[in-house]
């Protein structure tokens, strides 16, 4: 295979600002909602030496004569064949669905470390809202694709609204069979692009004794559908955008899960209680305050909320930062003294104060944050901390936890290990 003498045409003096003159891999997504191609198509043909889809996509496209194709099937014959064109310095193009970044074939290229630029289309996710005549902002997109089905259909079990990208023996009968007892709809999105297009609505049962055509795009709807845009008070479905649940590896993770300073943290029976009161998750802000091992920040973190450690001991921050990417997850620290430290930052929804004294809780209380929670191991501060939140106009309530913790004895016994007692404050703001 021999290279052409120029790189494919077809990229504009703007476009070529986003894409490195070495991209010689051009990934076009095909519209799932029948559109025509994109028109950076036509020009990356008419200069690919390779061209790489699945048979039908091939089908759709005029691939030059010249140009050698590879029919997706599995995909490691065809990683090779483009990296053997990118070491040839032989332009190539993959054709693929929609929008080929979205559970789509633009996570395996990047893995091989291919050079790409990518021009999406409408994807089939996309196409099926919208066939549907259904909003999708506060959707939960998953796929059942070529991994295990039970993710899926417990994102359908747990959330109003959520996209299934199918698979054959992962599709609508499967989800169906898994949803009956769920009050659900299910809708259909079969052979979208094509003049087979349709939609169909039904029930589980009804869809686990189905037969489905593939390639389709199942949305599970709640029944009755959600039609506020804020979660319910008091409790019931979730009917925000806030598909994440909680951290695969769980939460109030015990202390050995952290680095930290002579037993310097928030026993995980403490922090199971103070991480429910922040009620942490996508699109809020937490503060940890006095962050010491950053525990507590953490753990809001893993939960999906953008996270804040204010801390004065730069050792202390080293370990935040230590134990942040352990966990893999993205915690802005601040080294400074509070309340001091606290002028400038951006306005939290939730903040833990798990150090400081009265001045700090008066800061925390000036910026108004709809939640406050303190831990307190001295009882003489309660009632002070109490007065201030109440005269700021929160509500405040406390629990005071004295968790026992079993542990060995000589000889096979059990005996309780007392930890120190701490009083757990919450202040909210009507």
């Amino acid at each position: 295979m021999s290279a052409p003498d120029a790189p494919a045409g077809g990229v504009t003096s703007s476009e070529a600002t986003a894409t490195s003159p070495d991209t010689l891999v051009t990934v076009v997504g095909l519209d799932a909602a029948g559109a025509p191609p994109h028109p950076a198509l036509a020009p990356a043909l008419a200069g690919a030496g390779l061209v790489v889809g699945a048979a039908r996509h091939l089908a759709a496209v005029p691939v030059p004569a010249s140009a050698q194709t590879v029919v997706l099937g599995p995909l490691a014959p065809a990683l090779r064949r483009l990296a053997d064109a990118v070491a040839a310095r032989v332009p190539a193009v993959v054709l693929a669905s929609g929008d080929p970044g979205l559970f789509g074939i633009v996570r395996r290229l990047r893995a091989a470390g291919l050079p790409l630029r990518v021009v999406p289309a409408v994807s089939s996710v996309a196409a099926a809202f919208a066939r549907a005549g259904l909003s999708w902002d506060g959707a939960a997109v998953v796929t059942a694709h070529g991994r295990d089905l039970r993710p899926a259909l417990n994102a359908c079990r747990a959330l109003p609204l959520v996209a299934v990208l199918t698979a054959p023996g992962a599709g609508a009968a499967e989800l169906g069979a898994g949803l009956v007892g769920w009050s659900r709809r299910l809708l259909v999105a079969e052979n979208l692009g094509t003049d087979a297009e349709r939609v169909r609505e039904t029930t589980p049962a009804q869809a686990a004794a189905g037969t489905w055509p593939d390639p389709h795009v199942l949305l599970s709807v709640a029944v009755p559908e959600p039609t506020v845009p804020e979660p319910v008070a008091g409790g019931g479905m979730r009917v925000d955008n806030q598909p994440a649940a909680a951290p695969v590896g769980g939460w109030a993770l015990p202390e050995s899960r952290y680095s930290h300073r002579d037993s310097m943290i928030t026993k995980s029976e403490v922090r199971a209680l103070v991480v429910a009161r922040l009620r942490p998750r996508l699109g809020r802000l937490v503060w940890d305050v006095g962050a010491g091992s950053g525990s507590v920040g953490i753990e809001c973190a893993l939960l999906g909320a953008a996270v804040l450690a204010v801390e004065q001991d730069p050792a202390s921050a080293t370990t935040i930062r230590d134990n942040a990417a352990t966990h893999a997850v993205d915690v802005r620290i601040v080294v400074g003294r509070a309340p001091a430290a606290l002028d400038g930052l951006p306005e939290p929804d939730a903040v833990f104060v798990g150090g400081g004294g009265v001045d700090v809780l008066t800061a925390v209380v000036a910026r108004r944050p709809e939640r406050i929670v303190l831990t307190l191991a001295a009882l003489d501060r309660v009632a002070p901390a109490v007065a201030l939140l109440r005269a700021a106009g929160y509500t405040a309530e406390g629990s005071q936890l004295a968790a026992a913790r079993l542990a060995d004895l000589p000889g096979g016994s059990i005996r309780l290990a007392a930890t120190n007692p701490v009083v757990v404050l919450t202040g909210e703001r009507p």
